[in-house]
């Protein structure tokens, strides 16, 4: 089975640019997601705070877990430690979709590190722009509270004018928010992907020690 979470974090990456490439990285290799978890929690709450995730888990073991990038379970290093080091003991085989890595229990640690360390980098940095920083901003929108409605009805083929009726707005701010905000190529996944067979070993090249910082 195969499942997905998704957590939007203010410092790093929404909903919708999530979605985007997670549609994308799923349609690519066949994958169908059977549920679908999106997380709005607050980023400051830890993860043993945080039990409709930890349920959610617990429900889905021995998943196939479809994640956009390692923050998303955590930008908690302590957190994401133990959340990866559960979700392994659980069977699980995590894709984080951007750094283009699959893990599972028989994962090289080298990698496993690479990838906390990666983060732990980011997170010195207080400007956050190694990894998963939006280019430019992006104002909110009215529509924004219909986010997961409107990426529903695109992808089950409805119209924007009757996505338009069934959520009583207006046609034309709507068809302007799904184009601005590319939500036809979010819902359907209709989006590159690069792939990168040396990602692992970049992970790895990535870390660095305290003599190199």
């Amino acid at each position: 089975m195969t499942i997905s979470y998704i957590r939007p974090d203010k410092h790093f990456d929404g909903v919708h640019e999530q979605l985007k490439l997670i549609n994308a990285y799923v349609q690519s290799r066949g994958f169908v997601i059977k549920n679908e978890m999106i997380d709005h929690t607050s980023q400051n709450k830890r993860i043993s705070e945080r039990r409709e995730v930890t349920d959610y888990f617990h429900e889905n073991e021995n998943a196939t877990l479809i994640v956009y990038d390692s923050w998303v379970l955590s930008s908690n290093i302590e957190d994401l430690t133990q959340m990866i080091s559960c979700l392994f003991k659980h069977n699980f085989t995590l894709h984080l979709v951007k750094p283009s890595v699959v893990l599972d229990k028989h994962s090289d640690v080298m990698v496993v590190l690479g990838l906390i360390d990666q983060l732990r980098q980011v997170l010195q940095n207080e400007s956050k722009k190694a990894i998963g920083r939006p280019k430019g901003s992006r104002s909110n929108s009215k529509f924004d509270k219909h986010l997961e409605d409107i990426i529903g009805y695109l992808r089950i083929g409805k119209s924007v004018s009757e996505i338009a009726r069934n959520l009583d707005v207006s046609r034309s701010s709507l068809k302007d928010y799904i184009e601005s905000r590319e939500l036809r190529e979010v819902a359907l996944g209709s989006i590159y992907l690069e792939s990168s067979e040396a990602s692992e070993a970049h992970l790895i090249e990535t870390i660095k020690c305290p003599a190199e910082i």
